[in-house]
């Protein structure tokens, strides 16, 4: 029962986000939280373009905000900029199947294979951004650690990891600013964690973030003539998140673009500490 309610929820999202789409894209709007005013789309498009990194957050399950990060990238893909799309959906270790799929070699079949191994939401929330980018031969990259590691940190910590399990991860310690702290915390007690400790569960949180960060710069390194947009949860993508770890590492150059969510995230509770732009009208 619980199989086939999972197969009528995924047929749902596709036949909603499929018979939405148009009418949602001709309500966006983008926000400029510094300067509290809409800005154009040539416009917005133009803060983004000279960034090394794009950061677009979602709430997971919502069609919606995965239709205003493919915006967001097609934006950018009509300004003539050169992108990458990294996915904290999917891991590192399934770099070479992202490969392929790019390249046109993986059928549409294989690719939601290997993505649901990576992933538990379903397949049709994200396809548009897998279709878009095998279309126009944009690189995706997974950023994520394997969930062995982030599991064993949220029930042993960060310490618990051995040589060989922290090899490429930088140092975690649960060593954050007020803000993202507060987060964090509101995090944990919306989520029932048994005998998990908080400093461990913000120490999960950091391995995201922190790993996250580190293949995005690898891979700028790597392909500097690209602008990554990163998909990520909005924790993850919001400027205490993996943004802040970016800084650590060195680099500044990045914009971070939030959906809009009344009473959540919007122009009353959020200010340039947290995003630099809303999307709205999704």
């Amino acid at each position: 029962m619980r199989k086939a309610a999972v197969v009528v929820t995924g047929i749902l999202v596709f036949f909603l986000s499929t018979f939405t789409s148009p009418q949602a894209m001709n309500d966006i709007r983008f926000y400029d939280l510094a300067n509290g005013r809409l800005l154009p789309e040539n416009d917005f498009a133009s803060r983004l373009a000279d960034q090394r990194f794009v950061l677009v957050g979602e709430r997971h399950n919502m069609a919606s905000h995965h239709r205003g990060q493919l915006e967001v990238i097609k934006l950018l893909v009509d300004k003539g900029v050169a992108v990458a799309i990294g996915m904290e959906m999917m891991r590192s270790d399934s770099q070479a199947f992202l490969d392929a799929w790019v390249a046109g070699r993986l059928k549409e079949d294989e690719i939601k294979t290997i993505y649901l191994d990576n992933w538990n939401f379903p397949w049709e929330l994200y396809r548009p951004i897998f279709i878009f980018a095998r279309d126009h031969r944009i690189p995706i990259v997974g950023l994520n650690v394997p969930r062995a590691i982030t599991r064993q940190v949220a029930r042993e910590g960060f310490d618990s990891l051995s040589p060989a399990q922290r090899e490429g991860l930088p140092f975690v310690t649960c060593r954050i600013d007020d803000d993202y702290m507060a987060y964090i915390r509101e995090a944990y007690g919306a989520h029932g964690h048994g005998n998990m400790s908080f400093n461990n569960f913000c120490e999960a949180q950091l391995v995201w973030d922190k790993a996250m960060a580190a293949k995005a710069l690898q891979y700028s390194q790597k392909e500097p003539d690209r602008l990554m947009v990163i998909l990520a949860g909005t924790g993850h993508a919001r400027k205490g998140g993996i943004p802040s770890q970016l800084i650590i590492l060195g680099n500044r150059s990045f914009q971070v673009v939030l959906p809009e969510m009344p009473d959540i995230l919007s122009p009353e509770t959020l200010d340039s500490k947290d995003a630099d732009f809303l999307i709205q009208g999704l």
